[in-house]
């Protein structure tokens, strides 16, 4: 589902359709046994009580799984949002901002995990953490996480940056092994990205599993499509200007967000943190889809 700005008035709708219409695609896709079954039962493990198995499930399917009650928890996720002004881009035009989609696709990600009765936290960021939640799963605990997130649409970021000390302070709160999952353009104050990436594997340090949605918009910051006339670049962090033609800037301005990209997945492989790229252009589901790629080989387990 690619979004347009109008229809996120009501983030709770769209994130219940997006994930609807996911769960409906995963059967005819490789995904298949990632049903809404998925949120009732788990594999059964050696050593797990048989009292538990559902025999129905297991005629059916010759496969061995316990039913799950709603008091348990699968899995402990945080899901991180940048909220800095960077991320406010493009200000205008029927693409969502980067800031808007992060947001459309949290909210996604949360409703899938209140589906499957995990845990979820939210944390939000600029130059400090100034907002996080505690981690449960209960229903009205999603609600209060959407309506965070509501809030966050109808106010404009105009901080900057400090993604480093964000996810320091992160690292440093969550003290069970958890899921965590960032949005972020990975456009920081700091000018040395070594420090970034300490944050990061400071994360890793403390045992959590790690996803960084790389949040860029592909037509302009990433190819550099714009008309041949003179335009007026605003830095959105810190309001510098700059008058040029595109062309001239074009060829350097490439090079070095190819090199920057190359980096930030550099550094992520060698921390064995999951590194997905995403353009504003892309289908929200991709987002989920990466996520349930990491929840199968995390076995299911938090």
């Amino acid at each position: 589902m690619i979004l347009e700005k109008p229809l996120i008035d009501n983030l709770d709708l769209v994130a219940r359709n997006v994930v609807e219409g996911f769960i409906i695609g995963l059967h005819r896709s490789p995904f298949h046994g990632f049903s809404v079954e998925f949120a009732e039962h788990r594999l059964y493990n050696p050593g797990d009580p048989i009292k538990h198995i559902d025999w129905k499930v297991y005629g059916r399917t010759d496969k061995l799984f316990l039913k799950r009650y709603e008091e348990e928890t699968n899995l402990r996720c945080c899901v991180m949002i940048d909220t800095s002004a960077s991320m406010n881009f493009p200000e205008k035009g029927k693409t969502l901002s980067k800031l808007q989609f992060s947001i459309v696709a949290s909210a996604a990600l949360l409703h899938l995990l209140k589906r499957q009765l995990d845990a979820a936290c939210l944390a939000l960021f600029d130059e400090e953490v100034y907002y996080r939640s505690a981690c449960r799963s209960a229903s009205t605990h999603y609600k209060i996480l959407i309506e965070q997130l509501q809030k966050c649409l109808q106010a404009p970021p105009s901080k900057a940056t400090n993604a480093t000390a964000a996810l320091h302070s992160i690292a440093e709160q969550m003290h069970r092994r958890s899921l965590v999952v960032i949005f972020s353009d990975m456009v920081d104050g700091s000018t040395d990205t070594d420090e970034l990436f300490a944050a990061l594997q400071h994360l890793k340090y403390n045992k959590h599993e790690v996803i960084l949605f790389h949040v860029m918009d592909g037509e302009q910051e990433l190819d550099f499509n714009f008309e041949n006339r003179p335009y007026e670049f605003i830095d959105m962090e810190t309001g510098d200007k700059i008058k040029l033609l595109p062309q001239q800037l074009k060829e350097e301005y490439s090079k070095q967000v190819s090199a920057f990209h190359a980096s930030i997945r550099q550094k992520c492989l060698q921390y064995h943190i999951d590194f997905i790229p995403v353009n504003l252009r892309q289908p929200v589901e991709e987002v989920l889809r990466s996520f349930l790629l990491k929840r199968q080989r995390m076995g299911g387990n938090g």
